[in-house]
């Protein structure tokens, strides 16, 4: 049956707003989004690297989306104890995870992990690059990067390296150092950076490759010496410290932030948290403040 011409226009009306239909949900939902907190779990201890990381991206969201967003510290495992949380968490974009370098080798080092790094977080967006800094206790009688490595030899099994766990960024850091210079350091595994810095500053521990960012204010204040950073280029918060690969071929480490979600979260959520994190990274005093601490993008 041949429908009149204005009934055919009326009914191909109809027909489009019906077929829009199942996107207004969608649509809804991202312009509502969040309506309530949102966590952010960090898989180490407050006060570190990560942590650190985390609690600006929070309070950076918190301003632009008018909820709050909230950092809840799960440390344990190397950050499996955290990502974990998250992978057996709502899908409805409540529940973010600060993924960082450990989950990237967690998955070698543990081998009964109950998830699927890969498949079970979503990633939303990177935050940021980190340099470590290989620091020392004023009290090691070391100035250098080869000063430390003949003085390790000359003393082997006796320095203790501290970590924020093992698997963690500053404990791969570390293990790449001991097997391109053949040195024997103790690695003392921590339940994140802060408390591992903690021990480094009363000197049970004497040597830890730390987050630029936690370990800034130490070395500025002259409670750590930065022995040298672990990226292929020196820092221009530190310009005056040199880089471990001058002295050691090869050598270059560095952390990754980043923000996934569980698996199965809205693709329209996921689509907003991505845009409205990197306004955040575009936004130039944001830009300055990641300099500040060693980060780069």
């Amino acid at each position: 049956m041949r429908l009149p011409r204005l009934a055919r226009r009326e009914f191909l009306r109809l027909a489009a707003g019906a077929g829009a239909l199942p996107a207004l949900p969608h649509v809804a939902r991202a312009q509502t989004y969040p309506a309530r907190p949102v966590r952010i779990i960090v898989g180490f201890a407050p006060a570190g690297g990560a942590d650190i990381m985390a609690r600006l991206m929070a309070r950076w969201l918190s301003e632009r989306l008018g909820q709050q967003f909230v950092v809840d510290n799960r440390p344990g495992a190397g950050s499996n104890v955290a990502t974990e949380a998250v992978v057996n968490a709502s899908p409805d974009g409540y529940t973010l995870l600060l993924a960082t370098l450990s989950n990237a080798g967690n998955a070698t080092l543990y081998p009964n992990l109950k998830f699927n790094f890969i498949r079970d977080i979503t990633p939303v967006s990177g935050i940021s690059r980190d340099p470590f800094v290989m620091n020392v206790h004023p009290a090691v009688p070391v100035k250098t990067v080869p000063e430390f490595i003949a003085y390790a030899k000359a003393n082997p099994g006796s320095i203790n390296m501290g970590s924020g766990g093992i698997g963690s960024g500053n404990h791969v850091a570390g293990e790449l150092f001991k097997m391109l210079t053949g040195v024997n350091l103790a690695h003392v595994p921590y339940r994140g950076a802060a408390p591992a810095v903690s021990d480094l500053l009363g000197g049970q521990v004497q040597v830890m490759f730390d987050n630029a960012a936690s370990s800034m204010s130490h070395i500025r204040a002259g409670r750590l010496r930065a022995l040298a950073v672990t990226t292929a280029t020196r820092m221009e918060a530190l310009p005056d410290v040199p880089a471990i690969g001058e002295f050691v071929r090869g050598y270059e480490a560095s952390n990754v932030n980043g923000v996934g979600v569980p698996a199965k979260t809205p693709a329209d959520i996921v689509a907003k948290l991505n845009s409205e994190i990197c306004a955040v990274l575009n936004d130039r005093a944001i830009e300055e403040r990641f300099a500040e601490l060693g980060g780069r993008r």
